[in-house]
């Protein structure tokens, strides 16, 4: 299958990733959420244009360059950026992308409202900012409802600023406990005479029960268009939801339990993401993907039963990272081959 196609290659299903938008668009309609899907998964801005052209209300990016290319290519009139942008060079930037389009942005501490404040100080239209809460995953946010509102009052009061709403990354099946936070944060919210327009909640992981946080107003998703291993072994989709597959050659079978394939670090990544093996090779369930350099794939089996030149499909543990490795992408349908398509916004990390 796509003998004519060089490998390593990353294949994108057209069919299964437009299903993929479809199913969840009508998941999130049915339960009166607003979707806003995560671009860092593709990086394309015609599958950007699909999401919304679905139903969707805009696009999440992660990082300023993320949201001019989108911007840039694609048309996009609605972003939201959840990262805390510091740094004059930045939030230049992000001014500039102020003009375009309709644009909010998160923060979690007093340092990034003041440096998002002087940026816009003297802008017509203010920024609206979302306070990023901790709901129990860790990462960036505050860390109480309290500290929520107490922020959200700081924003609200600073020249160029206008307090937007709640974001939060949740943990995974916290629904009940993510619910108490938000519903806290607005208590406190209302406290201080401040209202949350939106609360911004979402990640692929729980996306079926995206519903269970009904406070929510609005849903981010990223890696539900192509789907993964991490989410196929958490019951979250099945292998023929996939889309995205890394296409690669077997180039040495050195034993029978063993095999060398033609790809490493450099497409499949180093993500574990807490599983064994570095993906699932389609159709060999029995393969184990054991060790990763980066330009070698070690398989290992019982038998391994595959000759030099033979050709898998792997579906990688973490698509997002895949996606952010190689300059293009091949489109496909089925076993159709379309042809190769330019990743906008790889490597757009600034």
């Amino acid at each position: 299958m796509f003998a004519q196609i060089d490998t390593p290659a990353v294949l994108i299903d057209l069919d299964v990733a437009e299903a993929n938008i479809r199913k969840f668009q009508a998941h999130c309609d049915h339960h009166g959420l607003k979707l806003r899907p995560h671009i860092k998964t593709h990086k394309l801005p015609m599958l950007a244009q699909a999401q919304i052209a679905a139903g969707a209300i805009g696009i999440t990016c992660q990082k300023i360059s993320e949201a001019e290319a989108m911007i840039s290519e694609g048309g996009i009139s609605d972003v939201l950026i959840t990262f805390n942008i510091i740094g004059a060079g930045k939030l230049k930037r992000l001014r500039r992308l102020a003009d375009k389009v309709t644009l909010s942005v998160v923060a979690d501490n007093r340092s990034v409202a003041d440096g998002l404040s002087g940026a816009f100080a003297d802008a017509q239209t203010p920024l609206d900012v979302l306070v990023e809460c901790d709901t129990g995953a860790g990462r960036c946010g505050v860390t109480s409802p309290e500290e929520a509102a107490g922020l959200a009052d700081y924003i609200d009061g600073l020249a160029g600023l206008r307090f937007a709403g709640l974001m939060t990354y949740p943990p995974v099946g916290a629904d009940q406990k993510v619910q108490r936070w938000l519903n806290e944060a607005v208590d406190a919210l209302a406290n201080c005479g401040l209202k949350a327009s939106v609360i911004s909640n979402g990640g692929s992981p729980g996306m079926w029960q995206a519903q269970n946080v009904s406070i929510a107003t609005e849903y981010r998703i990223g890696t539900y268009i192509y789907n993964d291993r991490s989410l196929q072994v958490r019951g979250v989709c099945d292998w023929a939801d996939c889309a995205l597959t890394v296409l690669a050659t077997v180039i040495s079978v050195p034993a029978h339990d063993r095999a060398v394939i033609d790809c490493g670090t450099k497409v499949l990544t180093s993500d574990l993401l807490g599983l064994n093996g570095n993906g699932h090779v389609l159709g060999r369930p029995d393969i184990t993907i054991a060790g990763l350099s980066e330009e070698h794939g070690v398989l290992t089996a019982d038998n391994i039963n595959l000759a030099v030149g033979s050709r898998i499909r792997i579906v990688p543990n973490h698509a997002c990272v895949v996606s952010n490795m190689l300059d293009q992408v091949i489109l496909v349908r089925g076993d159709t081959c379309i042809g190769p398509q330019s990743v906008t916004a790889r490597g757009k990390v600034w």
